[in-house]
């Protein structure tokens, strides 16, 4: 599978990347055929806070009814397609850098994430994904009381 990729081992966060996504590209296409001919795919952020895990992807060019995202059984799923324009064909174009084509991105989600709590919005090319933690997931904070363990004892004895 890695066989014939230019692989950088100077740059650990390129490398894991870079794994990430052979891996990715790997585990994603079982069971969908339509999913094995996904040619690029956006790279994507993912942050989290005490309440929410966050996904930020660039997808310049993209219309909300371009892209489908999905949670099931606890894996969110971003699907798109940018088709290459009929009328640009007909340009003589010296170079075509831009990744065209279908993508899928799937992301394995931790078990305190919330799958009914899931809001996306598209703002100037830039898709933000936030997925609400489920309420007993979230972080407590525990007072601590003053005492060893005989004065606690006692405690519970009055």
């Amino acid at each position: 599978m890695l066989v014939g990729r230019n692989l950088s081992f100077r740059e650990p966060q390129s490398f894991q990347s870079q794994m990430n996504r052979y891996f990715n590209e790997g585990f994603r296409t079982q069971g969908r055929e339509d999913e094995v001919a996904a040619s690029w795919a956006p790279p994507m952020d993912i942050a989290e806070t005490q309440e929410t895990l966050n996904f930020t992807a660039e997808l310049p060019g993209f219309k909300n009814e371009d892209l489908t995202l999905r949670v099931e059984n606890g894996v969110l799923t971003v699907e798109g397609e940018r088709v290459f324009d009929a009328q640009a064909s007909e340009k003589n174009y010296h170079r075509v850098e831009r990744s065209y084509g279908k993508f899928v991105r799937g992301f394995t989600l931790p078990s305190n994430i919330d799958p009914e709590k899931v809001h996306a919005n598209l703002v100037d090319g830039v898709l933000y994904i936030t997925l609400q933690k489920k309420e007993n997931a979230k972080p407590k904070t525990i007072s601590i009381g003053v005492g060893g363990p005989k004065q606690v004892a006692s405690r519970k004895a009055a």
